[in-house]
């Protein structure tokens, strides 16, 4: 924890173990090492940025005019897989907003990750810590296989409890709205609010992870009904293909050439082991990866919006 600390002061980059995903962490009051972050996950400048701090009592270190219902859901649910979007204070840096007038801000509720925070004493830049637009990491050795020697200090917190990353609310504007859903769903953003969230518009800030494409394994992911999935794998089986399946049951077709992965039934569960699970499928080389459509109930959302974007655009040119 020290080497972290001393590494984040110095300008280095820390990966570090969040409950959600691992983030890929450096001081966000330093614009170069900033740009390290950018550098390293080969992501846009306009895409913004989630700064971690350590406690509420530093939300005005870096958001201004912070309305009540901030504090509210700050209350409810930090520390905890929550990001809120608020108007930025003027010291802010273009890096971290994309060029927008506002903020990202998240308490993590990890042990190390909070030690981190209290250790450094500042805001910390946290993106997942992974290539820009793939699957997210969820242990230290998904860090170690995406970057290898470029990030400068890994803490090893194991694996995330959440899984999926955070619920996005933007409160920087007249109504609250959710841009991103998480394990922390609407109706509790609601009843914490005790009034209904709005849609994002066209206005709402452009939040992390909300690409059409994104969270997205190397190979081409379809979304698929469970019971079509059978006639799908052995319909490519025929055309000779390797076929990977994440499926929510242990029966699978006698086929060749197949790699099959039976996800809980439970969404939180199904969510924990995603990242895993779809990273472990595209190390199978397979030329498709078959999905099973998640249900359609609430507690699903965050794994179908997840899904519904790695999917997306299957089979185009990279976006990254």
């Amino acid at each position: 924890m020290q080497t972290a600390v001393v590494t984040l002061r110095a300008g280095g980059l820390v990966a570090f173990p969040t409950e959600t995903v691992y983030g890929l962490g450096a001081d966000a009051s330093n614009p170069e090492a900033i740009k390290k972050v950018f550098a390293a996950k080969g992501r846009p400048q306009d895409h913004p940025l989630i700064v971690h701090i350590a406690n509420a009592a530093q939300l005005t270190d870096w958001a201004r005019d912070i309305p009540p219902a901030a504090y509210a859901l700050a209350q409810k649910f930090w520390p905890g897989p929550l990001t809120l979007i608020l108007k930025r204070a003027a010291h802010v840096s273009d890096l971290i907003t994309g060029g927008q007038n506002t903020v990202a801000l998240r308490v993590p509720a990890h042990p190390a990750a909070q030690a981190l925070l209290q250790g450094f004493g500042g805001g910390v830049v946290g993106p997942s810590a992974n290539r820009f637009g793939r699957v997210s990491a969820t242990t230290a050795e998904h860090v170690r296989q995406e970057f290898g020697d470029a990030v400068d200090c890994i803490l090893d917190g194991g694996a995330c409890d959440v899984g999926i990353e955070s619920t996005i609310v933007d409160v920087s504007g007249d109504q609250p709205a959710l841009l991103r859903p998480g394990i922390i769903t609407a109706a509790q953003i609601e009843a914490a609010l005790n009034a209904p969230l709005a849609a994002p518009g066209v206005t709402s800030p452009r939040a992390p992870g909300t690409l059409e494409k994104h969270y997205a394994p190397r190979t081409p992911v379809m979304l698929v009904e469970g019971d079509l999935i059978d006639e799908l794998a052995r319909s490519f089986a025929r055309q000779g293909k390797c076929v990977a399946v994440l499926a929510r049951n242990t029966r699978q077709p006698l086929i060749d050439k197949l790699v099959w992965i039976a996800a809980p039934d439970a969404a939180a569960g199904y969510a924990h082991d995603l990242y895993a699970n779809l990273r472990q499928l595209d190390a199978a080389g397979c030329d498709v990866m078959l999905v099973e459509e998640p249900p359609l109930a609430i507690a699903w959302a965050a794994v179908r919006d997840r899904l519904g974007r790695a999917a997306a655009g299957a089979g185009a040119e990279e976006d990254d």
